[in-house]
């Protein structure tokens, strides 16, 4: 059997496919025994720490993975961070340097398809919160929450296997809401 390290983007797209379920009341206790466990890994690096993403909606239809906003400090060292998340079952999906630093990890994937419990973890430094102003825009919003899934939905026809063009589909949307969600802040400052 092909280790994960070993498969085309195509192959993990098929082993892998965007699925959507109903609302499960369980992810912000598996959101937070992860954060517990993240700030004992990662003790003083951790400025924020955040559930977002659909599964941080209540009742919101989502893909059933856990997303983690993890605001680190400019003084981490990566090196060592990278180090102890890879021995803690993480397993890093994405580094980016520039424009921004980001890394981006994921857990709960295996060989033969998704664990019980997936997570992603997306690293950043501190004052990145595009996905917080999303998340909260929905929470304050519920039609456009509706609207969101109901563009889930259709999108997960034509992009069951490619979470790329998914994710860049959804684009637009999550970037009209922050926007809004930024504007309404200002105004409420």
């Amino acid at each position: 059997m092909k280790q994960l390290s070993e498969m085309s983007l195509e192959e993990l797209w098929q082993l892998f496919p965007i699925e959507l379920t109903k609302y499960n009341p369980d992810w912000p206790f598996w959101y937070k025994e992860e954060e517990t466990t993240l700030n004992s890994l990662l003790k003083n690096n951790i400025k924020r720490i955040d559930h977002i993403g659909s599964t941080s909606v209540n009742g919101l239809i989502s893909k059933p993975i856990v997303d983690i906003l993890l605001q680190i400090l400019p003084t981490t060292n990566i090196t060592e961070l990278k180090y102890i998340l890879a021995n803690s079952n993480w397993l890093l999906m994405n580094e980016q340097t520039s424009p921004d630093f980001r890394l981006d990890y994921n857990k709960g994937y295996t060989p033969n398809g998704f664990a019980n419990k997936v997570f992603h973890l997306h690293i950043r430094y501190p004052n990145d919160y595009d996905e917080i102003y999303f998340r909260n825009y929905l929470r304050n919003n519920p039609k456009v929450a509706s609207e969101y899934v109901a563009l889930k939905q259709s999108l997960l026809k034509k992009y069951k296997y490619n979470r790329d063009a998914y994710t860049n589909a959804k684009s637009d949307f999550i970037i009209s809401c922050v926007k809004k969600a930024r504007t309404q802040q200002t105004k409420n400052l």
